[in-house]
């Protein structure tokens, strides 16, 4: 840290590093260093040591800039359309199997796209056998998932019908039914220096790896192919296709779905 000038982008990372685990090396720094320098700005802080040392000493502070950094945005069934791809070309295929689906929502932030998965499992395809993991960086967004309160405008996306069947009114919101929350395992994972569980059926990281750099998706996307079984399925976002990556074995089965090839 010595040799690096506390004013640039290079000592912010490096200084930022030990405290979060979070390596902004792997991220687009055009992207990064216009977020961080907009919330610095908006708090009032004018220079990357001062902020550091808030960021210490004020865990509101920190808790806010990293959900700002990790950029949680979400909603349930959010892309309808990918979910209507889901409900009738994806998963009657994988239910095929006869052992249970085992599935991974990776970058969950707080549960909407899990939650997703196990209602529409649970309405359409009442007799599946599945598991859920799902995984993010925040502990914070990862709280908010276990509660399971949502605000109304998480519901643009959902239909109406699904609403009182699985979630509770509650002041301001609804809450996901126990039902639901059950079918959910939540954890705090790097998805960029953590090992990967392995055996997945269906693997969704959606509005995730578009702040990467190319280096980071291309080993990212490696340990996702690891972690899948052949014949599973990548779901990604509507702003990430998988160009170029046919070295890593996946085939283009529908719009942003990837089939691992046996």
């Amino acid at each position: 840290m010595a040799n690096l000038d506390n004013t640039t982008y290079e000592w912010f990372v490096k200084a930022f590093h030990p405290k979060s685990g979070l390596d902004l090396n792997f991220y687009k720094q055009n992207q990064m260093e216009r977020r961080i320098n907009s919330f610095m700005s908006s708090r009032g802080y004018k220079n990357y040591p001062e902020f550091i040392k808030a960021l210490d000493l004020d865990k509101d502070l920190y808790d806010a800039f990293f959900k700002h950094l990790t950029i949680n945005v979400t909603q349930f069934f959010r892309d309808t359309n990918q979910w209507k791809t889901l409900r009738e070309e994806i998963l009657p295929k994988l239910l095929e199997k006869k052992a249970p689906i085992k599935i991974w929502s990776a970058g969950c932030s707080s549960g909407q796209e899990p939650y997703s998965m196990a209602i529409t499992l649970m309405e359409y395809f009442p007799q599946a056998r599945f598991t859920i993991l799902a995984s993010d960086i925040d502990v914070n967004v990862l709280e908010q998932a276990k509660k399971g309160i949502y605000k109304e405008a998480d519901f643009a996306s959902t239909a109406p019908e699904l609403i009182p069947k699985y979630f509770t009114p509650v002041d301001g919101g609804y809450q996901i039914k126990d039902q639901v929350k059950r079918a959910v395992t939540f954890q705090k994972q790097n998805l960029l220096t953590d090992r990967f569980d392995s055996g997945f059926d269906l693997l969704a990281c959606r509005n995730v790896v578009i702040y990467f750099t190319e280096d980071a998706k291309d080993m990212l996307y490696r340990k996702f192919a690891d972690s899948l079984n052949p014949g599973g399925i990548l779901f990604t976002g509507s702003t990430e296709h998988l160009f170029g990556m046919s070295h890593l074995g996946f085939k283009l089965v529908s719009s942003f779905f990837y089939q691992k090839q046996p």
